[in-house]
């Protein structure tokens, strides 16, 4: 494995296991919660993590992954909080294969080490989306934070183009690194479910 690839692996892990923490935090009584995404509530959103953590294992191999429909993990699965937590652990693995951050990958064919980082991104901001839903508290590692902000700043104006972002909300100059992400990705970090 080589230096690029066992850092994104880590960054992947580190990321992975505080989103499993705030997948963990959500009770059952939760999981018709309104979210930051509003077309998403706290069921539809985890569903959609998990399913970006799987398909994102396949575009790690260069295979072709299937968005074209998003399945029920949760009421397929009552152990669906423990498979999150593995299937974080293979998304961090398959990212470390020989060759995964090489070349182009995915329908679009963007820069294998791009895609990496959007799945990286959707860890870190959908956790936060979780647990502001859900009233728990997050906080990122800042080192997987760094990395995903610039890959995202490139990423954005095509994002807001397909509807995947929406627009930047202002924040204050002294924000800080996370509160910047979630605004370039059309989130007002001050949201909250009340």
């Amino acid at each position: 494995m080589n230096q690029q690839n066992q850092q994104i692996s880590e960054l992947m892990t580190v990321a992975g296991e505080r989103a499993s923490a705030v997948l963990d935090g959500i009770e059952d009584g939760q999981l018709g919660a309104p979210t930051p995404c509003a077309e998403y509530d706290v069921r539809a959103l985890a569903n959609h993590l998990l399913h970006v953590v799987v398909q994102f294992q396949a575009l790690a191999a260069k295979q072709i992954p299937d968005f074209s429909t998003t399945p029920d993990y949760i009421g397929e699965d009552p152990e669906w909080r423990k498979r999150f937590a593995a299937e974080v652990h293979r998304l961090a693995q398959a990212w470390a294969a020989p060759g995964a951050l090489e070349g182009v990958t995915g329908m679009m064919d963007m820069p294998a080490p791009t895609v990496a980082r959007m799945a990286l991104g959707d860890l870190v901001v959908h956790a936060w989306d979780l647990a502001e839903a859900t009233g728990q508290t997050y906080a990122p590692d800042p080192a997987v934070v760094a990395d995903v902000a610039p890959a995202f700043a490139e990423l954005a104006p095509g994002g807001r183009q397909m509807g995947v972002f929406g627009d930047p909300v202002d924040v204050p100059e002294n924000a800080s690194p996370l509160d910047r992400l979630l605004a370039l990705t059309g989130r007002d970090p001050q949201w909250t479910c009340a």
